[in-house]
């Protein structure tokens, strides 16, 4: 029998995980590549005329801000890359089943409580809602065609009304519609709500409704989404 290792799992490297970012980059956007090009080379150049305009003028003084420049120029193109992967990740996801609770779960930040698994779900057409409870009260998200979510919907806002009174219950429908809201606008719009309640409110709203909540482990849950694919690796 082979004796068991101790040693820990070797975790990708920096630029391992970096040439993992550029290529889920590149995939949605091909002309990345020019792009970042573009900002190294505006950045050298910016840099060189300020070695040329800065007395005294010298070659090593026009070097050395050239080096800056190189320097600041692939710091732009690296803070491009991880802003334009985080729209290709909501680009990739856009549509897919499970996207919303993904959103909800990874980027709301500690003012929201929610998960990734829906609090209500057909199993025939695969339409669901998530729920978050935050400062701003509880947020019930629809995901799938907004006439077959009626009922799911009505069903969350009436128990979260029902154990957490004066509490506020706002409804978000995904989607591109009039009154619906894109998947890469889901998590600013969530924060955007202003604070209702205060954090022992939340909390005990949190308790409640989960108390009522029916557990779904048994249900089929929308398959499609892939939280660890869909999501854009960054470099540490």
């Amino acid at each position: 029998m082979a004796a068991r290792t101790t040693a820990p799992e070797k975790r990708p490297g920096f630029f391992s995980q970096l040439r993992t970012l550029f290529t889920f980059t590149k995939d949605a956007y091909p002309w990345l590549p020019w792009l970042l090009i573009g900002i190294v080379v505006l950045g050298v150049g910016i840099g060189v005329v300020v070695g040329l305009l800065l007395p005294p003028v010298a070659i090593w003084s026009v070097i050395l801000w050239g080096v800056t420049g190189l320097l600041l120029g692939i710091l732009g193109a690296l803070m491009t890359t991880t802003r334009l992967s985080t729209s290709a990740m909501y680009k990739k996801i856009e549509g897919m089943p499970g996207a919303a609770g993904h959103v909800m779960s990874t980027s709301l930040g500690r003012k929201w409580q929610s998960g990734d698994m829906p609090v209500g779900v057909n199993p025939k057409t695969q339409e669901a809602v998530y729920r978050a409870i935050g400062r701003g009260g509880v947020v019930i998200v629809g995901e799938g065609a907004r006439g077959r979510l009626t009922r799911l919907v009505n069903e969350e806002r009436s128990k979260a009304q029902r154990v957490a009174s004066g509490v506020p219950v706002t409804v978000l429908y995904i989607g591109h519609g009039e009154g619906e809201v894109p998947i890469a606008k889901l998590s600013s719009t969530i924060k955007a709500i202003p604070n209702a309640i205060d954090r022992t409110t939340m909390a005990a709203v949190i308790k409640r409704v989960d108390s009522v909540s029916q557990s779904l482990a048994s249900l089929p849950i929308p398959k499609g989404m892939d939280p660890t694919k869909a999501r854009a690796p960054r470099p540490r």
